[in-house]
């Protein structure tokens, strides 16, 4: 009687392998429900792709509007050390001050923060079989590039920005 009543009890206590299960369908579903929620997200600025694919070239636009990444060291602001502000390619944005930007020796315009909080928003990334953290624009949702934990104090944090998603404008210096 007793060998019956462990065997009954064994089907009633979840094994490990059961709860690992479990975790790993509920990372699913809620990575699943994250990156529903971030692709349906409202932006302020609507932007309508035939009037960017004249405004935009067909980098800015790939880059900007099909997640797209520009080759390393070839972009426009990568090794920039002007003082200024960096803009959205797509709507005028404010995003990033030279203040933030940093070389990280990655290819791509790097900074630290972006230019006031709020200005870039951060969504989950799970192509190419890697875990990322997407940046795009707060106003109208343009793909920027990417965010990393690797980054200089004071935030830790590094924007891995192409430049094709971005405009300069040099800060004029008083006389």
């Amino acid at each position: 009687m007793q060998g019956n009543y462990e065997s009954a009890n064994y089907f009633r206590i979840p094994t490990l392998l059961q709860i690992f299960k479990v975790l790993l369908l509920l990372q699913f579903f809620d990575q699943a429900w994250t990156i529903e929620m971030a692709e349906t997200s409202n932006f302020e600025v609507k932007v309508d792709k035939a009037e960017l694919k004249k405004k935009l070239t067909p980098e800015q636009y790939h880059v900007t509007q099909e997640k797209g990444t520009e080759r390393a060291f070839s972009g426009e602001f990568y090794d920039k050390k002007d003082d200024g502000n960096y803009y959205c390619i797509v709507c005028d944005a404010l995003l990033f001050k030279s203040d933030g930007k940093f070389d990280s020796g990655c290819g791509w315009p790097s900074f630290y923060e972006m230019a006031e909080q709020g200005s870039v928003k951060m969504r989950s990334d799970n192509t190419h079989g890697m875990e990322r953290t997407e940046t795009v624009c707060a106003k109208c949702g343009a793909h920027l590039g990417h965010v990393f934990e690797d980054g200089p104090k004071p935030t830790g944090q590094r924007y891995c920005i192409n430049s094709a998603s971005l405009k300069f404008q040099g800060k004029t210096k008083a006389k």
